[in-house]
Parts: structure tokens; sequence; C-alpha cells
């Protein structure tokens, strides 16, 4: 198992974590992101962090038939777990602003399917997951992520997460900026604002 200093310091080594003034896809704001992307353009570094959650996986989830990962922040990381898990892996899509499965994926009724994601901060995208895995009559089996910085009371997700690293960021909303991160221009990272 990576230790959690030993991830911090792969995520600083490849820029996989930033600082500064982030709007995250969340809306809200934070003075640090998570790119996973770049960590994965570390396939040597990236494989012993999803190694590390894939133990954990295993250990806390028994049946897992399909993993269903959102794009495009979990497309990378749902494939490096099943491979690792040996399961099938598929991704969902936007499509008109709401996830759908496309490139011939199913997900079939009665399957037991973990949600997989890069970093989980207000779990949005994973509650529009369980949204298809329902539609399907499939059944959720957990949640999974490389990073959780999620905060319970701005959590939409009730079941516990299985995650890698847990990393506590304050996040703020728009009109309750802290003076330090006014002053810090923002950035807008990740892909859901890309038209």
């Amino acid at each position: 198992m990576l230790s959690p200093k030993k991830s911090l310091n792969i995520l600083r080594k490849t820029n996989a974590l930033l600082e500064g003034h982030f709007v995250l896809s969340s809306g809200l704001h934070s003075s640090k992101y998570i790119q996973c992307a770049k960590l994965l353009s570390f396939p040597n570094l990236a494989e012993k962090i999803c190694r590390s959650l894939a133990n954990k996986i295993r250990r806390n989830y028994k049946k897992i038939d399909l993993i269903l990962a959102p794009a495009m922040g979990g497309i990378i990381i749902g494939y490096e777990i099943g491979r690792i898990l040996k399961k099938e892996t598929i991704f969902c899509e936007r499509v008109n602003g709401k996830f759908t499965l496309r490139r011939g994926f199913k997900i079939n009724k009665g399957s037991k399917v973990l949600i997989i994601e890069d970093v989980i901060t207000t779990g949005k995208s994973s509650m529009e997951c369980v949204k298809l895995i329902k539609k399907n009559k499939a059944k959720l089996v957990g949640f999974a992520s490389l990073i959780d910085r999620s905060i319970k009371k701005k959590l939409k997700i009730k079941k516990k997460i299985i995650s890698h690293l847990k990393i506590n960021v304050p996040t703020y909303k728009k009109n309750e900026l802290p003076k330090d991160l006014k002053s810090i221009p923002i950035t807008t990272p990740g892909s859901r604002f890309i038209k």
C-alpha cells in the first residue's frame, strides 16, 4: 500500500497537485486542484496509485460485475482499475449535458456496478452515473476514486467512498470567498466547461 506521504509526493512530482484559485466542475472555488490527467501522463507512477486503490476496492467489495467511469476524468482510471481487477469497464459521456452510454456500452439488468472517478468533490458526476445504473435496473455496489476531496456537508453521495487518498481542501461558493483567495486570478481547470 502506498503511503499518503509518498502519494502526495507523486502528485507534486507530476504537477497533478496545483495551487492557486480554481473554479471546480461543481462550480465551487478552491485553493488547490487535483489534475489527475497530469498524474496519468506518467503511467509508471500512476500505476502505483491505481494498484493501491485496486487493493482497497478488493478488500471492500467482494462482488463487482462492471466498472462504470464518467468521462473524461474517470476513463483511464476506470480502465486501469478494471485491468488490475480483471473486470469489464465502460464509461459514460455527456450528450446535451446529460450522461449517456454510447459506443455500444450497456449495463446488464441485475449487474453489480462500481463507479470509479479520478476526484470526488461533491459527488455530482457519480450521482449522475447512479441514474444510469438505476435506469438499467442494475445494482450500485459503491463509489471509488483516486482522490476524495469531499466535505461531508456538501457531498451528494451518502454511501462510503473508497479512495486511495483523502485530501481535505476547503471549497467555497463564489459569494463566500476568503480575502486571500479573492486576490488570486481564477483558473477554470478540467473539461466540463469546454465548449
